[in-house]
């Protein structure tokens, strides 16, 4: 009898053909031009999952976007899996940064001489989705399961999946599982099977510094009027030490991550950092406690006068948008006022200064002992042949907290075929078809055994 590695090992063509297709889409939510793009990505998703023996159902979520949520009945006595993912992507970005066209699936060699899947989407995440439709064509070949199983892909989890979100509290039974395995996720490093086992939560927060009613001039005023530019860079050079170390008053920021290490030489190849520049922190500091055991502050925008516009005159009034991000054993809501106040504290010259928390949200933690996940993790470990990491993430994944806030008892999995060299989100973004091959044999096996 052909084994599930060999069958999915063999599926590598369909597999090209599917992702190629879904690929295809700019499948981009809310954004404006794409509304046949999303439409045509949901019905593609729809149909290719009822040709695999899941009848599916499109439902209109309140941001706009389309949720495709299936079930497919087996034992009534066997226990319910629900398989997520999502068929959203974010924009291309610059054409140019691309060496080939974003929107087709193309395979090339990379620089480590590996064969490669390149397009927008590819890892992130509808190479999750043609994943799952492998693994269910390999299980399907191989005897089915008694599972009752369920499928939810999303439309828009990308821009924040607010659809999704009311989806669940409007009608939590449709995601009713004993175990829900979130395709969204990836390995540690390229080859190696990994379990993310804790989110990262976080907020926005838009922080804006007055100092004049107006703009002055420089030669004039310069000098002795408080330039409000400067004010906020003092204000944010607060929350870091000299070695990089965030400090916020009131909040410890010094905990220590007790799971899987980060190679810092791993690290710096993965984050791009450039020759000659450091790390954050000193050699005591640990990459992996500063990405998944402690807050972390990024301004992720800047505004005042921009340098296209300079002229002679003395800036009156600057902006900066601060991304959170907070450890699931942290609040949230605590970090993000302390945050706050400490901004408030550390602006200098008597700036008039406002702060506003835009968006806060809760990290998760599952526990990689419980059986799904011990299942799961065997599995990963047959099909990749080598032992699980388990690592924390540092985005956030709402869903997650969600689900486990709506159904206590269920089994979060977070996985799936993204690796460092995927680059998501970035230019060239890619998949290695081998994640696809091994990632689906673990969850066609773990689809026959936990039964």
């Amino acid at each position: 009898m052909t084994t599930i590695p060999e069958l999915i090992s063999a599926d590598r063509p369909r597999i090209f053909e599917q992702l190629s297709a879904l690929v295809s889409f700019p499948s981009v939510h809310a954004a404006p031009g794409t509304e046949e793009a999303n439409a045509a990505a949901a019905a593609w998703v729809a149909q290719a999952f009822e040709e695999a023996g899941i009848k599916m159902e499109a439902i209109t979520t309140v941001d706009g976007s389309v949720a495709l949520v299936g079930e497919r009945a087996g034992d009534p006595a066997a226990k319910t899996v629900l398989l997520y993912s999502h068929y959203d992507v974010v924009p291309a970005g610059d054409r140019a940064a691309w060496v080939s066209d974003p929107f087709t699936l193309t395979e090339r060699a990379a620089d480590d001489g590996s064969t490669r899947w390149y397009g927008r989407g590819a890892a992130d995440c509808k190479g999750n989705v043609a994943m799952h439709l492998a693994a269910l064509r390999a299980l399907e070949t191989t005897g089915g399961t008694k599972l009752n199983l369920k499928v939810l892909i999303e439309g828009s989890e990308e821009r924040g999946g607010e659809g999704l979100s009311a989806l669940i509290e409007e009608k939590p039974e449709l995601f009713t599982a004993d175990a829900i395995l979130i395709a969204d996720a990836g390995n540690a490093k390229l080859g190696h099977p990994t379990l993310t086992t804790s989110l990262r939560g976080g907020g926005q927060i838009l922080v804006t510094v007055d100092t004049l009613a107006a703009g002055v001039h420089s030669g004039q005023f310069g000098g002795a009027a408080p330039d409000a530019v400067k004010a906020l860079m003092r204000a944010l050079d607060s929350l870091h030490d000299e070695a990089g170390r965030l400090q916020i008053d009131g909040i410890d920021t010094s905990a220590i991550w007790e799971g899987e290490a980060y190679p810092v030489e791993d690290f710096r190849a993965d984050a791009q950092i450039l020759d000659g520049v450091d790390v954050m922190g000193t050699e005591q500091d640990a990459v992996a406690d500063f990405l998944w055991a402690r807050p972390a502050v990024s301004i992720t925008g800047f505004s005042s006068t921009p340098v296209a516009e300079a002229v002679n005159a003395v800036a009156p009034t600057a902006s900066a948008n601060l991304n959170l991000r907070v450890p699931a054993t942290m609040d949230p809501d605590a970090v993000a006022e302390a945050l706050v106040k400490h901004i408030e504290a550390h602006v200098p010259w008597g700036a008039h200064v406002t702060c506003e928390i835009l968006e806060v949200n809760r990290g998760f933690e599952t526990d990689p002992t419980k059986p799904a996940l011990a299942t799961l993790g065997e599995c990963l470990a047959e099909a990749y042949g080598r032992e699980v990491t388990q690592i924390g993430m540092g985005g956030s994944i709402p869903l997650t907290v969600e689900l486990q806030e709506k159904h206590p008892a269920a089994e979060i999995a977070l996985f799936g075929v993204e690796e460092p060299k995927a680059t998501i989100h970035s230019a060239n973004e890619s998949v290695d078809p081998t994640e696809i091959e091994k990632i689906a044999i673990a969850e066609a096996l773990f689809l026959q055994r936990y039964a």
